[in-house]
């Protein structure tokens, strides 16, 4: 599994360079355009889930703990969970929603059969390992609603309303944005919450900027995060690559007009910046022995709840769409009972160890290695005449809000 991993990274980054050489300066173009700061919303609630705001407190120590895994050695805990959550990474989802963007309209390699199958196994198999990460996570944050170590009733309860909640929500696009710029706030909201909670009183800026400046390591040391560290890092690479060409697929029709490198600097510098604000607060608290017990707990798990109804409602909406199991063609009431079901099922297959995301991850790559290949044996000359997104996608952004 390592060596597919790491042939499947090294192609993506061989694939990007090969995009930015080719078509650099191209305008990109979706079939739903939104404006950049919508589309950088989109982006960034959709593609992460709730490890983003959960996993980093029972991290930091893990990474620390050099006598245990003395790889971490090279750099401080901090940038060791940026450089799984950040920055480089992001070039997996600017890779998808190009190809998604502009390549895949002319090839139609996700319309052939077996491809639309692997294609829809692969997206809601992921929508259930993000339900179950916030069923797996719900005891630490909330130890008040059980004894802090098992997963009781009122946490199932809670998984079940949220998958309920995405389900319903992805019966219409209007609520894409909605949710997406809803999500972003309560976000920026909670950095604020916990940063003052944090840094006012100890130092405000700048012991803030200190702590920040640790992301740097990163940067010096960006080369050990292509190729997986050990197995930890594999398995978050792994998800990455799951959740690549999904996000690609969906984040692809909403691009409004960015040129293709623009896209890639905003790919990876947006969603960068406000995980490593995020982390660098979270890092303070742990760092100093402050807690985050009671209310700042809660206000992460409302936060984290939000970006799950997000993920879902835009990988909901994927699947749907791929297997025609629409609203207009099932009706409400069977879209909403059929998907609900499903998704609760599956997540219970993770719970008990049944699937495994590096199986997902796995798929993902294999995609990417058929995909190249058909290219070139049976649609390069279409690829190669490409001059920029197809003719019938322009420039409105009203279709968002006329979108059902």
């Amino acid at each position: 599994m390592t060596a597919l991993l790491s042939a499947g990274i090294l192609f993506t980054f061989a694939a990007i360079a090969l995009i930015l050489f080719k078509w650099g300066n191209i305008r990109c173009i979706g079939v739903t355009p939104v404006r950049t700061f919508t589309f950088i919303a989109i982006l960034f609630t959709s593609g992460l889930d709730v490890g983003l705001i959960m996993f980093p407190l029972t991290e930091f120590a893990g990474y620390a703990d050099l006598a245990a895994s003395p790889e971490y050695g090279f750099a401080n805990p901090l940038a060791i969970e940026f450089g799984f959550w950040g920055f480089l990474i992001w070039g997996f989802y600017f890779l998808t929603c190009f190809y998604f963007c502009v390549i895949e309209p002319r090839v139609g390699f996700f319309e052939l059969p077996p491809v639309k199958f692997i294609n829809n196994l692969v997206i809601i198999g992921t929508c259930a390992f993000t339900a179950f990460l916030l069923l797996s996570n719900l005891p630490w944050y909330l130890p008040g609603l059980g004894d802090g170590e098992t997963i009781v009733a009122g946490f199932y309860l809670i998984v079940l309303l949220v998958i309920a909640a995405s389900v319903y929500s992805s019966t219409s696009l209007r609520y894409v944005k909605i949710l997406s710029l809803g999500t972003s706030w309560l976000f920026i909201g909670l950095i604020a919450l916990m940063w003052g909670g944090a840094f006012i009183g100890n130092g405000g800026i700048g012991e803030f900027a200190g702590t920040l400046a640790l992301v740097g390591d990163y940067f010096g040391n960006i080369h050990r995060f292509v190729l997986p560290i050990n197995d930890y890092h594999e398995f978050y690479l792994f998800w990455w690559f799951s959740w690549s060409i999904m996000i690609g697929q969906f984040t692809a029709r909403f691009v409004g007009g960015l040129r293709t490198w623009q896209l890639l600097a905003a790919m990876l510098a947006f969603p960068s910046v406000a995980i490593a604000t995020w982390f660098g607060v979270l890092y303070y608290f742990h760092d100093h022995g402050l807690s985050t017990e009671g209310f700042y707990n809660w206000a992460m798990v409302v936060v984290g709840i939000t970006m799950v109804v997000n993920s879902l409602d835009s990988l909901i909406r994927l699947y749907t769409d791929n297997l025609n199991l629409s609203v207009a063609r099932l009706g409400k009431t069977r879209y909403f009972l059929g998907n609900l079901v499903a998704l609760c099922a599956l997540t219970l297959l993770f719970r008990l160890d049944f699937l495994q995301i590096q199986w997902v991850g796995a798929l993902v790559i294999g995609l990417f290695f058929a995909c190249g290949g058909y290219i070139v044996l049976k649609q390069r000359d279409t690829v190669l005449a490409i001059a920029g997104s197809p003719k019938a996608n322009r420039i409105d952004y009203r279709k968002i809000e006329l979108a059902s």
